[in-house]
């Protein structure tokens, strides 16, 4: 009989992650500053797991790891209805939607639940006739992306109070 070992038993069901540089900003009004815990494979498609991804994939909890006091870090669980918006480090992050490039791109403006008035492009990827902003606020997914000229933002459409199309096309970017 050999001896039993959780560290061997569990080794081959780890999945590798890697850190994503983010912050967000939940409900209470706090914004925290860290990372997503992301896969190299996403389960929804090809290549490696998107924060979009992540936060799409499930309700409840994820784990972020942020810095704590005296430079260590430390992992805390947030749960996703509360979370109102994510500012991604990788601004390019949206460029690796399906459709990215064919998808109907709108400026618009957005007022969310807790004050914030955001300006940007948002990407409609959806059948000729049903490519309205309507449609794109209808998405079956909770965290869509907002492009601005400084940032790529996660946001929760649960959290928008008001979604419009911009009018003048400088306006994209303010914040």
């Amino acid at each position: 009989m050999s001896a039993f070992s959780p560290a061997q038993s569990l080794s081959e069901y780890r999945v590798e992650k890697s850190r994503t540089d983010a912050s967000i900003t939940l409900s209470s009004g706090l914004t925290v500053h860290g990372c997503f815990f992301v896969a190299g494979s996403s389960r929804s498609g090809s290549g490696p797991e998107r924060v979009k991804d992540l936060l799409n994939s499930e309700s409840g909890f994820f784990p972020f790891e942020t810095s704590a006091f005296g430079g260590a870090t430390r992992t805390n669980l947030y749960n996703r209805d509360h979370v109102i918006l994510v500012e991604l480090a990788d601004k390019r992050e949206a460029h690796s939607d399906s459709g990215y490039d064919v998808a109907h791109p709108r400026a618009v403006t957005m007022l969310l639940s807790n004050g914030a008035r955001l300006h940007g492009l948002v990407r409609v990827h959806r059948p000729h006739g049903r490519d309205r902003l309507s449609d794109f606020a209808r998405a079956s997914e909770p965290f869509c992306y907002l492009e601005t000229e400084r940032t790529t933002y996660l946001v929760n459409v649960r959290h928008l109070i008001e979604l419009a199309e911009e009018t003048s096309p400088h306006d994209i970017g303010r914040r």
